[in-house]
C-alpha cells in the first residue's frame, strides 16, 4: 500500500484536504479537527502532518504551539509508523504525544525505536459523549453565560484547572480573552458564580466541553454537575452532538458525567518523550 506524509505549516490547508477526513468521526477526531479551526481563527506557529493512504486521509499529526505534544487522530498502525518515520526523518523532536489509547501507544513505540528514548505515559483519559439528558437532583443557582465583569475570576479559575490537570501550554489570560469573546465560556450563578464551563466551538456538528471548573471552596455541593448537565441540555437542543474528556485518575468526575447521561466511546493516553 502507498502511504505519504505530507508536512504543512498552515492550519488552513490541513482544513482544505483533511475537512472530510476529520468530519467522518466528529467525536474522535473533534480534538484535533476544533484546535485546527482555532489555529485558523488565532494564527501561531504550528506543525502539521496528513498521512495519505492510496491518495485517501488516513490520520493527522497536530502540534500548536510547537513546545507542546503533538495530537493525533487514531490511525492504522502501519499509518501510524509512517507518520513517525516523516517526523524523525525530518528532524523534528517532539516532546509527547496525546490520542487514542492504541494510536497514542504505536506512535510511543515507535518513537522510542527511532529516536532511541524514553516514552513515559503521563495521563490516561477517557472521551465521552453525550447519549441522554438524565434529571440530576437540583441545586439553587442558574446557567448563565460569562460577561466582562467575569474576566479576572475567570482567569485566575482557568489558571487553577491547568494547575490541576498539569497543562500549562496556554496563557490563562489569552485563552479566557478568547473564549469571552467568542461566547464560549459559561457560568452557574448562585448568588455569585461556583462554577464554570466552556463550550467549544462546533465542528462537524460536535461541541466538546472543557475547563470544568469549581473552586475549591465550593466543591461537593453539585455546582459542576449542574453546570455541565445544563450546558449540556443547551448545546443539545441546538442540535449538536456533546462530547468532553475525563481524567481517568478522578473517579469523581467520571461518575458526574455518566449521571448526566454521557457515555465512554474511548480511552486516551498521553506520553511524555525524553
Amino acid at each position: 500500500m502507498d502511504i505519504g506524509v505530507t508536512f504543512y505549516d498552515n492550519p488552513a490547508s490541513v482544513l482544505n484536504l483533511a475537512g472530510e477526513f476529520l468530519a467522518s468521526q466528529p467525536v474522535l477526531h473533534n480534538l484535533v479537527f476544533s484546535l485546527l479551526h482555532t489555529r485558523v481563527a488565532h494564527s501561531e506557529p504550528g506543525r502539521y502532518w496528513v498521512v495519505a493512504r492510496n491518495g485517501k486521509v488516513a490520520g493527522v499529526v497536530f502540534q500548536s504551539p510547537v513546545t507542546i505534544a503533538a495530537v493525533v487522530t487514531p490511525m492504522h498502525p502501519d499509518v501510524t509508523v509512517a507518520a513517525v518515520e516523516a517526523i524523525v526523518s525530518s528532524g523534528v523532536l517532539l516532546p509527547g504525544v496525546n490520542g487514542d489509547a492504541a494510536t497514542a501507544a504505536s506512535f510511543a513505540g515507535h518513537w522510542t525505536e527511532r529516536v532511541k528514548s524514553g516514552a513515559i505515559p503521563v495521563e490516561g483519559m477517557r472521551l465521552y459523549e453525550l447519549a441522554e439528558v438524565r434529571e440530576i437532583a437540583s441545586i439553587e443557582g442558574r446557567l448563565r453565560p460569562a460577561v466582562t465583569a467575569d474576566r479576572d475570576l475567570i482567569v485566575q479559575w482557568v489558571g487553577g484547572f491547568q494547575a490541576e490537570v498539569h497543562d500549562h501550554g496556554y496563557d490563562p489570560e489569552m485563552v479566557t480573552n478568547r473564549w469571552l469573546a467568542s461566547g464560549q465560556v459559561w457560568v452557574w450563578d448562585d448568588g455569585e458564580p461556583k462554577s464554570i464551563a466552556v463550550g467549544r466551538e462546533a465542528v462537524g456538528g460536535a461541541v466538546r466541553v472543557s475547563g470544568v471548573y469549581t473552586p475549591q471552596e465550593f466543591r461537593r455541593r453539585g455546582y459542576a454537575e449542574a453546570c455541565v448537565h445544563a450546558l449540556s441540555k443547551r448545546l443539545r437542543e441546538a442540535g449538536h452532538r456533546c462530547l468532553l474528556y475525563t481524567d481517568l485518575g478522578n473517579p469523581t468526575s467520571n461518575s458526574i458525567y455518566r449521571r448526566i447521561g454521557y457515555l465512554a466511546v474511548a480511552e486516551c493516553l498521553r506520553y511524555r518523550f525524553g
